[in-house]
């Protein structure tokens, strides 16, 4: 009797293995077809209408009951006014005419491999397909830096504004070395709060290698390669003074396209003082030319609010399940290496 009840649970359980998998592998298909079939998405906010409702909160705040009352309903009574005039001047066609210019807010946190560059990319392609005369854009930056390549396409997109004549600003509140101010320095203008990190023009690669603890474990490893440089240093195999060489003339070659990108973003710069891989605060920076003026992103978006309408844009890729539990994991993992090697 023991012997039948255990095959039956033995088996209940074997069932119940099966169809879960069989209705996992109905449904992940049916989320993959919509992840992929829904394109990312582009969020707009009024920044000034957001800070213009923060400023009249806080004035209703210091009245009494009473002045608030009077207050609010003096506010409805001039948006009508305005509702009206405006009407009035479309009809008349003079409405282009007083249309105020619009300043464009980016946003980039990046990460060490740049892949907030996507997302740059599609913001930067919505602002040139609708820009007009007047209008700027501001890109609010913080990066310690990364991979070459994604900083330098990053870069590139951001070049795409310059190539267009939209003047550019870029505010650094707490942080943009490496590639990073590889980015900042396309900007026509670089505003930084006074303590922020403004700099690192060098390059840096460190890789560990496990070879004498191979070896003492007798442990064979090989490497094989068709073209003498193809594999400089390596993690398991044994490296040879040639190919540490080789490894630091590759970095020296990326530090010297570093140095002429940079010098050539901002020529009036003493570009062998500042490119010796060393870092600045904001007002330090500025002396040495790295940065246009000292400030806070909140303070310039505040000082165009009377001259400027002021939109920010976010593109936002739309991700399914296993790729935001995968994105989840990788962003855990690539903060963590960051915190290491920064550390």
């Amino acid at each position: 009797m023991d012997l039948l009840s255990f095959y039956g649970l033995f088996l209940a359980k074997i069932i119940t293995i099966i169809i879960t998998l069989v209705i996992v592998s109905m449904i992940l298909p049916n989320l993959t077809k919509r992840s992929n079939a829904r394109a990312g998405k582009l969020i707009l906010t009024r920044l000034d209408k957001y800070y213009l409702e923060i400023q009249n909160k806080i004035n209703l705040e210091k009245l009494t009951p009473l002045e608030q009352k009077l207050w609010k309903k003096e506010y409805k009574k001039n948006e009508k006014k305005k509702q009206k005039e405006s009407k009035q001047k479309n009809k008349i066609g003079h409405a282009a005419s007083k249309k105020r210019p619009t300043l464009y807010i980016l946003d980039f946190i990046g990460s060490m491999d740049a892949k907030e560059v996507s997302s740059l990319r599609q913001e930067i392609s919505a602002i040139i397909s609708v820009i007009e005369t007047g209008d700027e854009v501001l890109l609010r930056l913080e990066s310690p830096g990364g991979v070459v390549h994604g900083y330098g396409l990053a870069a590139s997109q951001l070049q795409r504004l310059r190539q267009k004549d939209i003047p550019l600003t870029v505010s650094v509140d707490k942080i943009a070395t490496s590639g990073g101010y590889m980015m900042a320095c396309v900007a026509n203008h670089i505003v930084a709060a006074p303590f922020a990190l403004i700099g690192s023009i060098g390059v840096v690669a460190q890789i560990p290698n496990f070879h004498r603890l191979l070896k003492r474990k007798n442990i064979d490893m090989e490497l094989h390669t068709a073209g003498e440089y193809k594999r400089t240093l390596t993690l398991f195999g044994e490296n040879s003074e040639e190919g540490r060489e080789k490894f630091r003339d590759t970095l020296n070659q990326t530090h010297a396209l570093f140095k002429q990108f940079v010098h050539q973003m901002r020529p009036q710069i003493n570009i062998d003082m500042v490119s010796t891989g060393e870092h600045w605060y904001g007002s330090q920076a500025l002396n040495k030319g790295l940065i246009d003026s000292v400030s806070t992103s909140d303070d310039f978006i505040i000082d165009k609010m009377s001259q400027y309408s002021i939109i920010n844009l976010c593109y936002t890729q739309h991700r399914g399940i296993l790729e935001r539990f995968s994105y989840n994991i990788y962003s855990n993992i690539t903060q963590i290496i960051e915190k290491t090697l920064r550390g």
